[in-house]
């Protein structure tokens, strides 16, 4: 498939289509024993990026690829150079090709079908595989994965290590199996070495054996790497090495051939069928398990042990070699193996193995999309989260018993007590609450199966993993799950990256940010989010709320909740703060019929607070400034500024707006007539708690002057008026921008 992608495809652009040949052939034989051996149809299995032809080519061997993709890897609408849940067209488990997180992906699937079979009363069983390349372990997400408390309860768990001591450029000097083991035995795991294949294995046990043994064990890995392309009277010289055991192994390879001497220097456990069986039979269901395999990358072809065989491709001469070698027509390798072979025959019986009984969605209930309240009293929309989600319970509890919270120890910070107290913590068994008969004790942490909030320690990616994990049960478990994810918003950050693969996985969440911008002032700037504010607009595939009044939450929150567990779904981000507001200065509309439209221009992204027959400028405010703003309508009103007050609820859904409106995407742009009518144009001055550029596209809607104020620099800590006058947001501020536009224009 690789070949044929880079040098038969034809490439008018002439740009590098790539593949990983050598990659691949370090997995083939781990893959081969796990699909035709040993995995069962309730396994599942995440692949390294890498070897997604390795996974191509066993579907198209179990029959569930069609032939003709086999000619279209990289191509568009052909196989993606990754594996892909959503854009392959044969079974992917798990979406890989963000080093690290594709690893970790079973771990959260793990918990998330736990979860799922505690609350549906279903069975599924079955292993999570991972397969891991060695210089996946450099990543820190997967460290915080796997020493996360609650891995180390998931028996189910499995990863098979590629240990082929290479990266992308070179060997890796200082990889060590030992250091490795040591590691993974502290966070709880069962280590299993599958060092040496029967060749090696076989010698060990003659004369001198013991000493190759330990030669090979403690030589660096370049100078064994070095050791795999050499000849054999080269090998003859430098295998023995320069130790007190060099004679030793010298007399032990004397008796060798060549053609033995040459197998036995790459005779690896990875390449080993019944070194790889044997090490499947060990695995302790009871705790996580990590299969260490020794491996060479490139095995079985002319690059293997080359430092730069990474992205490095076989000629045309190399590839017909390598196919006569195997029995293959080079002509014609697509070829399935013929009717009646053992080989065919063991084809067919993986294929009966693991066949899968076909999903039906099943339609989530129905979530209500106004519960009916009016908020009084001052309150931050932070706290209206709680309510809520606690409201919910009450007035829908078939939508209310799906939804799961997720938190890195944050939960008391971020306004979830309350629901905490209602739901309770998910355990797969019940364990004790000590401080239950506590007075004290505001926040109850009683751990059930019933629960449902989930706590992890304090590492948002693993937060972001298992949400993306809880928002794809739909489709691999057929049971939709609501997941809502809290944490602080400087830290989305942290999560994004794994977030947005998530969502590019399938996986439909909640991500809630709380607290955020400098609105959070005593806290100083560690804690104040800036760019946050544009992510929304930015990410593929998920929906981005800033809401102002706590209404505003409860309706984005029920919208978002209604997008989850669809095939046509997505995620969304809320952006919340602990600013106190007056939640008068809302107007929500008595009228049911009036109601309604706020709640649709909200959901649309944007409406008029305070409207003006024909305004001299228009203020658009986002989020905890929407009182600064509807200040300075009052201060510019009293100097005879005709003022109109414009609340942005959705930057993402504006933009989507904008773009419509120039035929760009599919999407409703009916709310830019409403909130920014081309009938009472005004220019306009825009106002948010996060960076400027964030409403800037809002100029183009009619071609306005526009004036953009928001932080663009590291907080401060502080009084709310201090830090707020500092980054130019405060009252005064936003009088003044509005004056230069009305006299100057700009």
């Amino acid at each position: 498939m690789i070949h044929h992608a880079n040098l038969v495809r034809p490439n008018p652009s002439g740009v590098k289509v790539g593949g990983h040949q050598a990659s691949c052939a370090s997995l083939v034989t781990i893959m081969t024993t796990l699909w035709f051996e040993h995995l069962r149809a309730d396994d599942r299995v995440s692949v390294k990026p890498h070897a997604a032809p390795v996974l191509h080519a066993i579907n198209y061997l179990l029959g569930n690829l069609d032939r003709k993709f086999l000619t279209t890897l990289r191509q568009f609408g052909g196989l993606q150079s990754y594996p892909s849940r959503n854009k392959d067209p044969d079974p992917v488990d798990y979406s890989t090709g963000s080093v690290g997180i594709g690893a970790t992906a079973p771990i959260w699937g793990a918990i998330a079908r736990r979860y799922v079979n505690t609350v549906s009363g279903r069975t599924h069983i079955g292993r999570q595989y991972s397969l891991v390349g060695d210089a996946e372990l450099d990543e820190g997400a997967v460290w915080e994965a796997i020493m996360d408390p609650a891995t180390a309860q998931l028996g189910e768990v499995v990863w098979i290590v590629d240990l082929n001591r290479q990266s992308l450029d070179r060997v890796i000097p200082r990889i060590a199996a030992g250091r490795l083991e040591a590691m993974f035995t502290a966070a709880g795991w069962q280590v299993l070495m599958v060092t040496f294949g029967g060749l090696l294995r076989k010698l060990f046990t003659q004369p001198g054996g013991l000493e190759l043994r330990t030669r090979l064990l403690e030589m660096p890995n370049a100078e064994y790497q070095r050791l795999l392309r050499c000849d054999p009277q080269t090998l003859r010289t430098r295998l023995p090495g320069t130790g007190t055991d060099a004679e030793a192994i010298a007399a032990l390879i004397s008796d060798l051939d060549d053609a033995i001497l040459a197998r036995a220097i790459s005779n690896l456990g990875g390449h080993d069928l019944d070194a790889l069986r044997a090490a499947y039979s060990q695995i302790d269901d009871t705790r996580p398990t990590v299969i260490i395999a020794y491996t060479v990358k490139g095995y079985g072809l002319p690059t293997l042990g080359h430092p730069q065989n990474h992205s490095t491709l076989l000629n045309a001469e190399q590839v017909q070699r390598l196919a006569l070698d195997l029995g293959i027509d080079p002509e014609e390798p697509w070829q399935p193996f013929d009717s009646g072979t053992s080989a065919e025959r063991i084809c067919a019986a993986a294929a009966t193995r693991l066949r899968r009984p076909e999903l039906q969605h099943i339609t989530p209930p129905k979530v209500p999309h106004d519960i009916g309240r009016t908020p009084k009293g001052s309150s931050t929309t932070q706290a209206a989260l709680g309510r809520v989600l606690l409201d919910l319970t009450r007035e829908a509890p078939e939508v209310a018993r799906r939804v799961v919270t997720v938190s890195p120890d944050v939960t008391s910070s971020t306004n979830l007590a309350g629901w905490l107290n209602k739901v309770g913590v998910w355990s797969p068994t019940e364990r004790r609450d000590w401080f239950a008969d506590d007075p004290e004790t505001i926040m109850h942490w009683r751990e059930k199966p019933t629960g449902q909030h989930i706590e992890l320690g304090i590492a948002e990616v693993n937060l972001v993993g298992l949400m993306s994990e809880l928002g794809a049960t739909w489709s691999r478990w057929n049971h939709t799950l609501f997941p809502i994810g809290v944490l602080y918003d400087p830290f989305i950050e942290r999560a994004l990256e794994p977030w947005s693969f998530g969502i590019y996985a399938g996986g439909q969440s909640i991500l809630v940010g709380t607290p955020s911008g400098v609105s959070l002032a005593p806290e100083g700037g560690a804690h104040q989010s800036i760019k946050t504010p544009s992510i929304g607009i930015e990410q593929p595939g998920c929906v981005s709320y800033e809401p102002a009044f706590a209404i505003e939450v409860e309706w984005a929150l029920l919208e978002s909740i209604s997008r989850l567990g669809q095939p046509d779904g997505s995620s969304s981000y809320l952006r919340l703060s602990t600013r106190p507001v007056d939640q008068t200065l809302a107007e929500v509309p008595r009228d049911p019929a009036a109601r309604e439209r706020r709640r649709r221009q909200v959901l649309a992204g944007a409406y008029a607070l305070r409207a003006v027959a024909r305004p001299a400028v228009r203020l658009v405010a986002m989020g905890a400034v929407i009182t600064e703003a509807l200040q300075a309508a009052s201060r510019l009103a009293e100097l005879e500024v005709a003022t109109e007050v414009i609340c942005v609820t959705s930057p993402s859904r504006l933009f989507e707006a904008v773009q419509a409106r120039r035929g760009l995407c599919q999407a409703p742009g009916w709310i830019l007539d409403h909130a920014f009518p081309a009938s009472r144009p005004a220019p306009m001055v825009t106002v948010l708690d996060g960076h400027p550029h964030t409403l800037t596209f809002l100029g183009n809607i009619n071609q306005e002057p526009v004036i953009n104020l928001g932080t663009t620099a590291f907080g401060q800590s502080g009084t709310l008026d201090d830090v707020y006058r500092y980054h130019g947001i405060d009252t005064d501020s936003i009088v003044r921008a509005a004056l230069d536009i009305v006299t100057r224009g700009y």
